[in-house]
């Protein structure tokens, strides 16, 4: 059985939604041994989701009819790369499952930067997930011939003002 983490379940599943939201964007989190123990094994399982569709893709031919000053149209073929059905679900399960968190602005990276750097990308983490994370892991997990796996807990000692477990939550 689950450990309720000192919560009610509305709050303690919106406090593991940030912390798996903030792990998958930053890649490590500071947290108690058991809250890194549920955050885990949620993790784990959005990830195992991921590596499972991130390869289906559709490719799709469009007809674009582009208009110039004199009024003339012509007509060209674009092809797009779309989300077959496996991956779509799946990002739409990871959409209602994690906090969509916003990209920052680098130092100094200008505006117009930002602006063209971000222009694609709706949803940062999810697509860091199927981009970043998903390849990454299933190249792992051809390698060692085994899934899961994907974080680790280093024990850090215990918090001063309650003397609670601390630990460092990373993905390797």
């Amino acid at each position: 059985m689950p450990k309720k983490l000192g919560k009610r379940t509305d709050q303690r599943m919106a406090m593991l939604k940030n912390q798996v939201s903030e792990l998958l964007w930053y890649g490590q989190i500071e947290t108690t041994v058991d809250r890194a123990k549920a955050v885990r094994s949620l993790a784990e399982k959005y990830i195992t989701i991921a590596i499972r569709t991130y390869k289906d893709d559709v490719k799709v031919n469009k007809v674009v009819t582009n208009v110039n000053s004199k009024g003339e149209r012509s007509q060209s073929t674009v092809q797009f790369t779309n989300d077959g059905p496996k991956k779509l679900n799946a990002r739409r399960r990871l959409m209602a499952k994690l906090v969509d968190i916003k990209e920052v602005r680098a130092d100094k990276e200008s505006k117009a930067s930002f602006r063209a750097r971000i222009k694609d990308t709706k949803h940062p983490l999810i697509e860091k997930i199927f981009k970043e994370y998903a390849p990454k892991y299933d190249a792992r997990r051809e390698q060692l011939n085994r899934g899961g796996g994907y974080t680790q807990i280093l024990r850090t000692g215990n918090r001063r003002g309650d003397a609670a477990e601390m630990c460092i939550l990373r993905l390797l």
